[in-house]
């Protein structure tokens, strides 16, 4: 009698929940539909959160699950990787904190967004975070398409913003050097950039060997120097020169593995959207080009990158 009452009991509740889902389900329609009707800006905004936003947030993280698990099974490295599957493990990939750390950060930040979107009502005010902070207080995942331009048009600007200091730093350190033929080309270079100029894969190529020891070597460079080139890379510059040398030679190393498993895949292979990210990535401001261009862009720089020791 106790056995068929506890599951009468537990049916019951089964479907109070039930229902009460079910109800929640259609005070939700209704409400978005009134969203879409009478604030239709805002409907968009609400829309990338709750759908777009946290669809591509689990399947990345469900991505990466994945591709973790078939390297434990196969015993692979991430050098061993092709292109797409490494470059979804970059941000997560401890060898560079910045990224590792920032993934967490999104992840973390998301949490409490994503409980206040849970009441049909009380995401209204995730829509009014969305619509007056939405670079401070979300993550990319609940960008609009309109967002993420301008935003990353607003992060290459700060990227910008240190290009000066590196070629300075460049042209200071081209004093010292030992060779006074390639300290000479290396200086016009360098004077060639500051006027605007784009210098060619080979006149950089030819200069080469002068960034394998003093004072150009990673480890010989000033501090403001790897400091300059950290903003570059989007790495925070705020830590001992150590770490600084440290995270940039990982980050650096990362992008070289990702140069050739993109020569390997071939250009021709990647979409639009995939050669966008690959040329921001490597310091392209790609939002307003086309495909033709960041490919003729990343053409160049593999050129370069995949001669390089």
């Amino acid at each position: 009698r106790f056995s068929v009452c506890y599951r009468s009991t537990k049916a019951g509740s089964r479907s109070v929940l039930a229902a009460l889902v079910s109800k929640a389900k259609r005070i939700n329609g209704r409400y978005e539909r009134f969203l879409e009707r009478t604030f239709p800006r805002f409907y968009v905004l609400y829309a990338t959160f709750t759908k777009a936003g946290v669809q591509a947030l689990f399947l990345e993280v469900k991505e990466i699950r994945k591709i973790k698990s078939k390297m434990s099974r196969q015993r692979l490295s991430v050098q061993q990787l092709p292109y797409r599957e490494m470059e979804r493990l970059r941000q997560v990939r401890c060898g560079a904190w910045d990224t590792f750390w920032q993934f967490r950060r999104d992840v973390i930040k998301a949490i409490p967004i994503g409980v206040i979107a849970i009441p049909p009502f009380a995401n209204f005010l995730v829509i009014v975070l969305m619509y007056f902070f939405p670079r401070q207080l979300l993550i990319r995942y609940f960008w609009t398409p309109n967002q993420q331009v301008e935003f990353l048009d607003a992060y290459d600007a700060i990227r910008r913003d240190s290009y000066p200091d590196v070629v300075e730093s460049l042209a200071l350190a081209a004093r010292s050097l030992p060779e006074p033929q390639l300290q000479k080309r290396l200086q016009e270079l360098c004077a060639e950039v500051q006027r605007g100029s784009q210098p060619r894969v080979a006149e950089l190529y030819a200069v080469r060997s002068l960034f394998s020891g003093s004072p150009l070597g990673l480890n010989k460079l000033r501090v403001s120097h790897v400091k300059a080139l950290s903003q570059v890379l989007f790495l925070t510059p705020h830590l001992p020169a150590f770490f600084l040398r440290h995270r940039l030679r990982s980050h650096i190393l990362e992008i070289r593995h990702l140069d050739r498993a993109m020569l390997r895949l071939g250009l021709g292979q990647l979409s639009e959207e995939e050669l966008k990210a690959a040329c921001y990535l490597r310091g392209l401001n790609s939002t307003h080009l086309g495909m033709s261009e960041c490919r003729a862009w990343l053409e160049q720089w593999l050129g370069l990158s995949c001669k390089l020791q």
